[in-house]
C-alpha cells in the first residue's frame, strides 16, 4: 500500500507541534518564576516567528536591546529560543566565564542535507570536538603558522603583481589570494583560475547554503521532520530540499578533488610542506586511525570553507577604508618606510616593529567583522543570569556588530580609528581582543594563521601602492557608499571602484621581479 506522505508529514507536524507547546509549559515551571530576558513578546504558538529579522540583523537586535532596555534580548519560536548579546560585558561572562555550559552549538538540521557533517565550527561541544581541537591547536597555534610563512608571502606577492598589471580588477585579485592561500595551505593544491572545479564547487556551496544558517532562513530548521521524510512538492521546505542535492554534490566535490591531489603528490614525492602532507607522513611513519584520517579531512575542508569566504570580506573593507582613509594609510606608510625603506618589502618578522599598520588590521575587524553575529553556540543546560531564566537548549549569538559600536568599549565608535588600538606610548593595548574571531571555547582555531595571512598582505599592499579613489573622465574623484551587503550570516562590502598606484619607481622596479 502507498504512503500517503500528506498525511504523514501532516500528522508529524501535529505531533511535533503538541510536544513543543506541553515542553514549553514544563519548562516554564522549572524556572521557579524567573521570567526570560526581554524581548518582543510572542504570539500564540508561532511565538516570534514573524519578529526575527531576514537582513541587517544585527541593527535590528542593537535596536531591540535599546527599545527593551537591556544589553540582552531573548526571542523564541515554534520552541526554537534564541538570545542576542549585545554587550561584550555579557558576551565575556556567558562564553567565558560560563565556558562549561556555552560551548555547544546548536542543531542545525539542514547542514546535515547539504553534506557539511565535516565542519568542524558546527560539532557539537564534545569528544568528536575536542577530538579536532586538538589537531587544530597542534598544527595552527602560533609557533606551527610559521611553517605556512613562505607560501603565505608566495601568494602576497603574486596579489602586488597582479595589482601592478591590472589595478582594475583589485577585486578578482584579492578574492582569488583569499581562496588560493588556504588552498595551498592545507594541500597543495594551487588554484589559478575560478574555473577550478574544486573552487566552483566550493564556492557554489558555500553561497547557496549560507543564508539557510540564519533563524528564519528555512523552515526546515523549525520543523527538523521535513529533513526526514520526501515532502511533496507543496509543501514548506521543498525548496530547500532541491537546493540541498546540489549543495551536497558540491560539498563531496569540494573535499575529493584537493584531497586526492594532495594524496597523489604525497604519493608520488612531490609534495610541499601542508597540513595534509603532515598527516600523510605521520600516517606512513607512525601509523594513523580511521578516525584521525577523517579528522584531518574534516579540518582542512573547514579551514578552506571558513578562510576564503570571511578574508574576502575583510580585504574588500580594507581596500575601501584605505581609499576613503588617506590620512590612515599616510600614517602607515610612513611607519613601513622608517622600518623597512623602499629596497624591499615587508616580512613577517617585522611584524613586531609596525604597531600602526598592526592597528590597522585590528581596526578593520573591529568596524566591519565579516560575521556580525559570529557563529551561534547552544546552551547545554538551564542557566540563570541577572535574574533571567535561560531554559537549556537556548541559541546564544554574541552580536559581534553591536560590541563593537558599544561606545562605553569604543569611543567614538562609528569612527574607523586605528588609533584607539595603540597605548600612550604608540605600542599594542595588549588587551584589546578581536572579537571577529568569537568567543570562549570557541573561538576561531584558525585565528593565528587567518591574523598572519591578514597582516602580511595589509602591510604589503601599503607598503607598494597609495590606494585611491578611481577618477572620471574629467578627473573628478568618484565617491564610494558605505553599503555592505548581507549573504546570510556574511556581510560584505558592496562592489566600488579605486585606484592602486605605485608608490615609487623603485617599489614599482621592486614588484615587477615579482612575476
Amino acid at each position: 500500500m502507498a504512503i500517503d506522505y500528506v498525511s504523514v508529514a501532516s500528522l508529524l507536524l501535529v505531533v511535533w507541534c503538541i510536544e513543543r507547546i506541553v515542553a514549553s509549559v514544563f519548562r516554564t515551571s522549572e524556572s521557579h518564576g524567573a521570567p526570560h530576558p526581554p524581548g518582543p513578546k510572542p504570539k500564540p504558538l508561532i511565538g516570534n516567528a514573524l519578529d526575527f529579522p531576514t537582513s541587517n540583523a544585527q541593527e535590528v537586535y542593537i535596536e531591540w536591546g535599546t527599545k527593551y532596555n537591556s544589553g540582552f534580548v531573548y526571542a523564541s519560536a515554534m520552541g526554537n529560543k534564541i538570545l542576542i548579546l549585545n554587550k561584550f560585558k555579557d558576551a565575556d561572562e556567558l562564553f567565558e566565564h560560563r565556558a562549561r555550559k556555552y560551548s555547544d552549538r546548536p542543531e542545525i538540521p539542514v547542514t546535515k542535507l547539504f553534506g557539511w557533517e565535516y565542519n568542524l565550527a558546527l560539532y557539537p561541544y564534545g569528544d568528536k570536538w575536542r577530538f579536532h581541537r586538538k589537531i587544530c591547536q597542534q598544527n595552527f597555534r602560533a609557533e606551527a603558522t610559521r611553517d605556512y610563512y613562505e607560501v603565505l608571502l608566495q601568494k602576497v606577492h603574486g596579489l602586488l603583481s597582479q595589482l601592478l598589471t591590472d589595478p582594475a580588477n583589485f577585486d578578482e585579485h584579492q578574492r582569488m589570494l583569499s581562496i588560493s592561500a588556504p588552498m595551498m595551505t592545507m594541500y597543495g593544491y594551487d588554484v589559478k583560475s575560478f574555473e577550478d572545479p574544486c573552487i566552483v564547487a566550493a564556492e557554489g556551496g558555500i553561497t547557496a547554503g549560507t543564508p539557510f544558517l540564519v533563524p528564519g532562513g528555512t523552515l526546515i530548521n523549525t520543523f527538523p521532520i521535513l529533513a526526514k521524510i520526501k515532502v511533496p512538492l507543496w509543501l514548506p521546505g521543498v525548496s530547500t530540499w532541491r537546493i540541498a542535492a546540489r549543495i551536497r554534490d558540491f560539498s563531496h566535490e569540494m573535499q575529493r578533488i584537493p584531497y586526492e591531489f594532495a594524496k597523489k603528490a604525497f604519493d608520488e614525492g612531490t609534495e610541499m610542506e601542508t597540513f595534509m602532507s603532515r598527516f600523510f607522513k605521520k600516517k606512513t611513519m607512525f601509523g594513523a586511525s580511521e578516525e584521525e584520517e577523517r579528522a584531518f579531512k574534516n579540518i582542512a575542508s573547514t579551514v578552506y570553507g571558513a578562510a576564503s569566504d570571511t578574508t574576502i570580506s575583510t580585504f574588500r573593507s580594507f581596500f575601501y577604508l584605505m581609499a576613503v582613509h588617506p590620512e590612515v594609510q599616510r600614517k602607515a606608510q610612513e611607519e613601513i618606510d622608517q622600518v623597512i625603506g623602499s629596497e624591499r618589502l615587508p616580512d613577517f618578522e617585522d611584524r613586531a616593529s609596525l604597531p600602526y599598520t598592526d592597528a590597522i588590521y585590528r581596526e578593520v575587524l573591529r568596524y566591519a567583522p565579516p560575521l556580525p553575529l559570529g557563529v551561534a553556540h547552544s546552551l547545554s543546560e538551564d542557566d540563570y543570569y541577572k535574574g533571567y531564566f535561560i531554559p537549556k537548549g537556548t541559541i546564544v549569538f554574541g552580536n559581534i556588530w553591536a560590541m563593537t559600536r558599544d561606545d562605553e568599549v569604543y569611543p567614538e565608535p562609528h569612527k574607523f580609528k586605528p588609533e584607539r588600538h595603540l597605548d600612550n606610548n604608540g605600542q599594542l593595548c595588549a588587551d584589546h581582543r578581536i572579537l571577529a574571531y568569537g568567543f570562549g571555547r570557541r573561538v576561531c582555531v584558525g585565528k593565528h594563521l587567518a591574523s598572519a595571512m591578514l597582516w602580511i598582505t595589509m602591510a604589503s599592499v601599503l607598503a607598494c601602492f597609495r590606494i585611491e579613489k578611481s577618477k572620471d573622465e574629467f578627473g573628478k574623484e568618484i565617491d564610494i557608499s558605505d553599503d555592505y551587503d548581507d549573504f546570510g550570516t556574511l556581510r560584505h562590502k558592496s562592489k566600488y571602484q579605486c585606484s592602486f598606484v605605485p608608490r615609487s619607481e623603485l617599489v614599482k622596479h621592486l614588484v615587477s621581479g615579482l612575476q
